[in-house]
C-alpha cells in the first residue's frame, strides 16, 4: 500500500471502534453497519496529511466501488469529502482484500445516476438522506490503480 502517514483515528466512538474491529479481524468481524456491508477507505486529511480511516457502505460494481458523502442528510459535507478532493488517492478493503484506488467525483449526468441507483440499491437511507438536504450528495468512484 502506497498510502503513508501518521493514523489518526476518528474523533466518532462508533468509527473509530469499527475500523478498529473491521482491520483487527481482517474484514471479518465489523463488516457491517445495521445488517448491511462496509468498507474501509484509508485517506489522507486536507489540511493535517494524517491518515484517516473511514467506514462507508459498499457499493461495487465491476471492481470499482463507490463513495457516498451523504452524512446521513445533513446540510453539509462529511469531512472525508474535503480530503478526498485534496488527496484523491486511497486505500480500500473490502474484508480481506485491499486496494490502492483513485477518488474522482461524479458530475451530473448518466454515470453518476447510474451508480446513484447502485447506491440506493445497496443501501435504501440514501434516497431519504437526499430527500433530506438541499445539497446535492456527492459522490466519489474509486477506481483501482493500475
Amino acid at each position: 500500500m502506497t498510502l503513508q502517514g501518521e493514523y489518526v483515528p476518528s474523533p466518532s466512538k462508533r468509527s473509530r471502534d469499527q475500523v478498529e474491529v473491521y482491520e483487527s479481524s481482517n474484514g471479518r468481524e465489523g463488516n457491517d453497519l445495521n445488517g448491511m456491508p462496509v468498507i474501509i477507505v484509508t485517506c489522507k486529511g486536507a489540511q493535517s496529511g494524517a491518515l484517516r480511516k473511514v467506514p462507508l457502505m459498499r457499493v461495487e460494481h465491476d471492481g470499482e466501488y463507490l463513495a457516498v458523502a451523504s452524512m446521513g442528510g445533513a446540510p453539509k459535507n462529511p469531512v472525508w469529502y474535503y480530503n478526498l478532493k485534496a488527496n484523491p488517492d486511497v486505500q480500500l478493503q473490502d474484508q480481506g482484500d485491499k486496494w490502492d484506488m483513485t477518488a474522482t467525483e461524479l458530475p451530473e449526468g448518466d454515470e453518476r445516476a447510474a451508480w446513484w441507483d447502485r447506491a440506493v440499491a445497496a443501501y435504501p437511507p440514501y434516497a431519504d438522506y437526499q430527500k433530506k438536504t438541499d445539497r446535492r450528495i456527492p459522490v466519489f468512484l474509486l477506481s483501482k490503480k493500475s
